[in-house]
C-alpha cells in the first residue's frame, strides 16, 4: 500500500473490514473520461479527448475488473488505438509487478517495475492501494481512470469514430435494465466471491456464500427462461462482460482458495452454456489467460500459505453446451 507516496509494506489483499469482519473494496481514486471532444465526462475534469495512440491500459490477467476493461477493448476494435501492458501473474511483495513471462509485459510507456509507480507519477503523495486496470493518458503523463466500470463505458462511448460500433455495450433502450441487474451482480457475485474469500469472521463469510449461490441460482434460471445468448437476449451488454469475468475464473480459482465450493460452475448448464456462448464471440478467448488466473489467486499466501497451484481445471466452455 501506498501512503504519501511511499511504498510501506508487504501486499495484502484486505486493508479494511467492517463491523462483522467483511472485505471493504477501496473505492477508485481517479475518475476522469475520455470523450470524444474532451469534454468533461459524468466525473472529474475534462481535457481529455479521443484520440489514436495517446492512451494505454494496464491490466493484469488474473484481475476480472482489469479484465472487464480488456474485453471492452477488444469488442470496440481498439487494440490498436490504446496499447496495453499486462502485469506478471504472482503478486508481489510490492503488488502487481511488469516482467517477461509467458503473457506477461515490460511498462514500454513508464518505464515501471511495479504498478504502483504509475500511482505516483500520477500523484506523487498518493494514499491507497495501486489497483488494475489503470488507464494512463501519454500526453499528460497521468492517470485517466482506475475504475473498471468507468473505463468500460467510455470505451464503449467515448471515442467515438476511433471504436466499431459492431458492439453497444449500453444501448439507450436497456439503460435502466442494465443498471438494475448489474446493481444485483455486483454486491452478491462480482464482490461477493472476494467478500467470501477474504472474510476475517465466519458470519461475514456464510453471508457472502450465500449471497454468491442464491444469485448463481438466479442467474441460471434467468438464462434458462431467456431467449439467449446474452443476459438480454441476442445483444450483447457491458453486464454481460461484468457477469463473465467472474463465471470464467469461478471453478478455477473462486470455488478453491475463496472457498465457494456449494456447487461449481459446471454444475450450472445454463451457466455453462453462458460462458461457452461468450468464450465464442470474437476476441473475447483470447482476454482469458488461465495460467495466469490460477497462479495470481493461489499466490495470495494469506489464503494458500504453500504457494501449490492446482492443475486444473483447464479453460471452460471449450464448445457451447446445450441449454436444459
Amino acid at each position: 500500500m501506498l501512503v504519501d507516496g511511499k511504498w510501506t509494506d508487504n501486499w495484502q489483499p484486505v486493508q479494511a473490514t467492517d463491523s462483522k469482519g467483511g472485505f471493504v473494496r477501496q473505492v477508485s481514486s481517479f475518475r476522469n473520461w475520455v470523450t470524444p471532444d474532451g469534454a468533461p465526462g459524468p466525473t472529474g475534469e475534462g481535457g481529455f479527448r479521443a484520440a489514436a495512440g495517446r492512451y494505454h491500459l494496464y491490466v493484469a490477467l488474473i484481475c476480472p475488473w482489469a479484465s472487464r476493461a480488456l474485453i471492452a477493448r477488444r469488442l470496440k476494435g481498439l487494440e490498436e488505438a490504446i496499447s496495453l501492458s499486462v502485469v506478471e501473474p504472482v503478486i508481489s511483495a510490492e503488488g502487481w509487478r511488469f516482467g517477461t513471462s509467458p503473457g506477461a509485459t515490460p511498462d514500454a510507456v513508464n518505464g515501471a517495475t511495479y504498478i504502483h509507480e504509475i500511482y505516483t507519477r500520477a500523484d506523487p503523495h498518493f494514499t491507497g492501494r495501486a489497483t488494475v486496470p489503470v488507464l494512463w493518458d501519454k500526453v499528460r503523463g497521468t492517470i485517466v481512470n482506475n475504475e473498471s466500470a468507468d473505463i468500460v463505458r467510455m470505451l464503449n462511448s467515448g471515442f467515438g469514430d476511433l471504436a466499431s460500433n459492431q458492439f453497444d455495450l449500453r444501448p439507450a433502450d436497456l439503460l435502466d435494465e442494465i443498471d438494475a441487474l448489474n446493481d444485483d451482480i455486483y454486491p452478491r457475485l462480482n464482490n461477493g466471491v472476494y467478500r467470501a474469500g477474504f472474510a476475517t469472521t465466519q458470519a461475514a463469510y456464510e453471508e457472502a456464500f450465500w449471497d454468491v449461490f442464491s444469485m448463481l441460482e438466479t442467474l441460471e434460471g434467468r438464462l434458462c427462461a431467456g431467449k439467449g445468448p446474452f443476459l438480454f437476449g441476442e445483444r450483447l451488454t457491458e453486464t454481460d462482460i461484468r457477469l463473465f469475468v467472474t463465471l470464467v475464473r469461478f471453478d478455477a480459482a473462486y470455488h478453491g482458495v475463496f472457498k465457494c465450493n456449494l456447487k461449481k460452475l459446471a454444475e450450472y448448464p445454463a451457466l455453462s452454456a453462458y460462458v461457452a456462448d461468450m468464450l465464442a464471440v470474437p476476441g473475447v478467448r483470447e482476454t482469458v489467460n488461465i495460467d495466469h488466473i490460477k497462479q495470481g489467486y493461489y499466490s495470495i499466501r494469506t489464503l494458500n500459505p504453500n504457494g501449490i497451484v492446482p492443475v486444473g481445471p483447464d479453460l471452460p466452455g471449450l464448445a457451447p453446451v446445450a441449454r436444459a
